[in-house]
């Protein structure tokens, strides 16, 4: 009867189950590989053989699938103590018999106005969703472009800046010792002046190149410092380790081979570096470092270039002496 009232409402996709058993199997809700069939509306009479409506509604609900198909439960009786167990079991609505048709009707496209809604609630919270994740990532993707030098694909200035401070509470915290190394390119204005702009910007990648060569400690920072100056951080390193990091850049770039007619230490562009270690005290601030390593750099070029110098600067209390400055090897 049911079936019928509603395929002349217009209503023509109309599937019947004998019981609550056999609606589990048409929706596939015992059978997890099964998809079963989809719907959009289930009336459902209380009085049911083995399973009664209500049981069945409280059981549909439980499947993520039909959790928000609407149940209209059918019912013979109008005892309220029922109809507000049918509703705490998720029924949507309920329509006693004999059917009223008109009745009938108007609460079944209530209920499929309410899934439609429901459904473009869905759809919509899906979307905003999608843009939601298009749009961290979007940022994500930015934050990284910010952070990075352009040319050498390294960090860039803003992100050793920002990690600078970081990496200086921790030492402090931790009392353990943070060393800085500063690179430049030797006669880097002569070799753009000579060989052109060009052929500077591939220098720098190769000298980029060969510093990640080198240093690849997760916790390391290697920067693009300005021009043709680089920076390394290295945390929970010692002057020991720093130096020899330092040391270790300084001959990769030379075996590099890159031709420098105009170099004064060698015809092969070559780099001079800086390297300053400390461990931090509260009243200390970490622009102490990059002075120290700076010192140590311009103390490399005055001496010669193509070499490191190290500034070991251990702070152990607020009377500790000047950096003395070690030269290099090189």
């Amino acid at each position: 009867m049911l079936s019928e009232l509603l395929r002349r409402g217009g209503y023509e996709d109309v599937i019947t189950a004998g019981s609550a058993l056999e609606a589990y199997d048409l929706l596939g809700i015992q059978r997890p590989n099964t998809p079963g069939v989809e719907v959009d509306l289930i009336l459902m009479d209380v009085t049911m053989p083995g399973i009664d409506g209500v049981e069945a509604s409280a059981q549909l609900k439980e499947a993520e699938r039909l959790a928000d198909v609407p149940v209209i439960m059918v019912t013979g009786r109008s005892d309220p103590q029922l109809v507000r167990i049918a509703f705490e079991a998720g029924a949507t609505d309920f329509v006693t018999k004999p059917f009223e048709r008109i009745e009938l009707l108007a609460r079944v496209r209530s209920a499929l106005r309410l899934k439609e809604e429901m459904d473009h609630r869905k759809a919509r919270e899906a979307e905003l969703l999608e843009v939601t994740d298009q749009l961290r990532e979007a940022n994500e993707l930015l934050r990284r472009i910010s952070l990075q030098d352009g040319l050498t694909r390294l960090s860039n200035r803003r992100h050793f800046d920002e990690a600078l401070p970081i990496e200086w509470r921790r030492s402090l915290r931790d009392e353990s010792p943070l060393s800085l190394v500063m690179l430049d390119i030797d006669q880097f204005k002569a070799f753009n002046d000579n060989y052109g702009h060009l052929r500077g910007d591939d220098c720098l990648r190769a000298v980029a190149g060969a510093i990640t060569q080198v240093v690849h400690r997760p916790g390391d920072l290697v920067a693009r410092y300005g021009g043709e100056e680089f920076a390394v951080l290295l945390p929970r390193t010692d002057e020991r380790g720093a130096r020899s990091v330092a040391e270790s850049v300084r001959t990769t770039v030379e075996a590099l081979r890159v031709a420098h007619e105009l170099s004064e230490p060698s015809h092969v562009v070559t780099i001079s570096a800086g390297v300053a270690t400390m461990v931090p005290i509260a009243s200390e601030d970490p622009m102490a470092l990059i002075a120290s390593a700076d010192a140590a750099l311009y103390e490399a070029k005055e001496s010669g270039r193509n070499r490191v110098v190290t500034a070991v600067h251990r702070v152990d209390s607020p009377d500790s002496p000047p950096p003395t400055v070690v030269r290099g090897n090189g």
